[in-house]
């Protein structure tokens, strides 16, 4: 096998195409087919179908096996890290993970610092649900993921307490509480933001014996704020995901009476198995948010 093979490979998976993986790597398409050809006849086995109607997918081995060669590409650049940064030249690429919240409040700032602290080394953003950036670490198609509710199967660093509020429309009976307890929530028509974050709400609705009664799922913050505003419901926000947001003149927050947090996270597979370019993510991103 070559490393070329394998670039190959992975760019197929990624693109669906044999045409727009020829085109990332700068090769034509037979040579994209030779380079696959020769794969699979190394591992004597199908990697990938060609079908006329839903066009490139991978066997189920094809999938399995995915995983390992982006982690032995990652090997490979791991190294070239290393021998870079004994020239004094960083370089190499970083993929991050993160969800929306997390990307307006983080993303920036740390992208402007490391960018100027290390130039030649490029950061790919990943934005999607909290479950899709663990998905994206477990199949390695991030090197480090934003995330929430820490898993076994990856290693985890502090980023933020984030503050959870009730956010309630102005003529709401509750809006004249200074601070609103679980209990009061009881049955009260909820708005659910999905991607992970309702999960710890169950469980804090059963302790405290009330029933979470989850009118409406929404993905996005401002999708929440906009039925509230409209009397639709009630929502849970944290104090990250409203940052920047100017609330209508009809809605306001209020305390819980017992502080909620959620923990934001980086996770990466490993920390010792990290690669430089990510151990320097890694650093950039505590030097920035220790006092968080």
């Amino acid at each position: 096998m070559t490393i070329t093979q394998l670039r190959v490979f992975v760019q197929i998976a990624e693109t669906g195409s044999f045409t727009k993986a020829g085109q990332a790597l700068n090769m034509t398409q037979p040579a994209v087919s030779h380079a696959i050809s020769a794969l699979e006849s190394e591992l004597g086995i199908k990697l990938i179908i060609r079908e006329r109607r839903n066009g490139v997918r991978l066997t189920d081995t094809g999938g399995k096996i995915l995983v390992h060669i982006r982690e032995v590409l990652k090997g490979i650049e791991k190294a070239e890290q290393l021998a870079a940064a004994e020239r004094g030249l960083e370089q190499g690429t970083i993929h991050i993970g993160t969800f929306p919240a997390a990307s307006a409040y983080f993303i920036p700032k740390l992208i402007s610092v490391f960018k100027k602290r290390y130039p030649k080394l490029e950061l790919v953003l990943h934005e999607g649900t909290v479950n899709e950036v663990k998905e994206w670490l477990r199949s390695r198609v991030i090197d480090v993921g934003i995330t929430l509710f820490p898993t076994e199967d990856m290693e985890y660093l502090p980023l933020k307490k984030d503050k959870m509020a009730v956010v309630l429309r102005n003529d709401h009976p509750l809006c004249g509480c200074e601070s609103i307890t679980l209990k009061d929530l009881d049955r009260q028509p909820m708005i659910i933001c999905d991607g992970g974050y309702e999960s710890p709400f169950i469980d804090m609705f059963k302790e405290a014996g009330s029933v979470l009664t989850a009118a409406f799922t929404v993905y996005n913050v401002n999708t929440s704020i906009s039925m509230i505003k409209e009397g639709l419901g009630i929502a849970i926000l944290s104090q990250m995901s409203m940052s920047g947001i100017s609330l209508p003149e009809n809605v306001v927050t209020r305390e819980l009476n017992q502080a909620v947090y959620r923990d934001v996270l980086l996770a990466v597979p490993s920390i010792k198995e990290a690669s430089l370019a990510a151990k320097l993510f890694i650093q950039i991103a505590q030097e920035l948010t220790k006092n968080e």
